[in-house]
């Protein structure tokens, strides 16, 4: 078991269009990570089909997102942990099929999370690593989305050919590469 120093916690933060606790590869984690002796809250968000900023943001802080956690966030789920991270200290976070513009989707401009530029600085300052995993085959984020925020960011970036939107329109159950990712950063932390 490892010590609860690490983090407090992970929130596991899905994309928009009513994704569940339940779909693609949250359980996976969920399990994995809480044998490793972590915290993982992978609960349902408020208003989960547009998934708006003035809902989320405001939903981790009651469910205790601080300076020792860890937002796990997918899609549009990545972009909330990113704008969290503009206005909040986190211990680190992880990103998968990121983007940083509404791709032009009448949906995502909806949310309110691409209204403003990015305070990629800032993002950065509130914490201490940014690891993120992107697929050149996502049919829903364009690679260069990805790259961009990488570049942004300085991200720890695995750049994948086959993992689509992980979890779309391929039926992802498993995401070890993220598990190992969490793994690798708690042994940094405690050594």
């Amino acid at each position: 078991m490892v010590s609860m120093d690490f983090g407090k916690q992970i929130i596991i933060i899905r994309g928009n269009g009513n994704a569940k606790p339940s779909s693609h590869w949250f359980p996976y984690i969920e399990r994995e990570l809480t044998k490793l002796g972590i915290e993982v809250v992978n609960v349902e968000f408020p208003d989960p089909v547009i998934a708006h900023e003035r809902e989320w943001l405001p939903f981790l802080d009651e469910l205790g997102a601080d300076e020792n956690t860890i937002l796990i966030g997918h899609s549009s789920g990545a972009v909330a942990a990113m704008r969290y991270a503009e206005k909040n200290e986190i211990l680190g976070s992880v990103l998968v099929g990121a983007c940083y513009t509404d791709l032009g989707d009448e949906g995502e401009r909806e949310s309110g999370y691409y209204d403003r530029p990015w305070d990629w600085e800032a993002i950065k300052k509130n914490q201490r690593w940014i690891v993120q995993f992107a697929s050149t085959d996502d049919p829903l984020i364009p690679i260069a989305e990805a790259r961009h925020i990488h570049e942004a960011l300085d991200s720890e970036y695995t750049e994948f050919a086959d993992h689509q939107h992980f979890g779309y329109p391929n039926k992802m159950t498993e995401f070890p590469e993220l598990v190992a990712a969490i793994r690798d950063r708690m042994s940094q932390t405690l050594t």
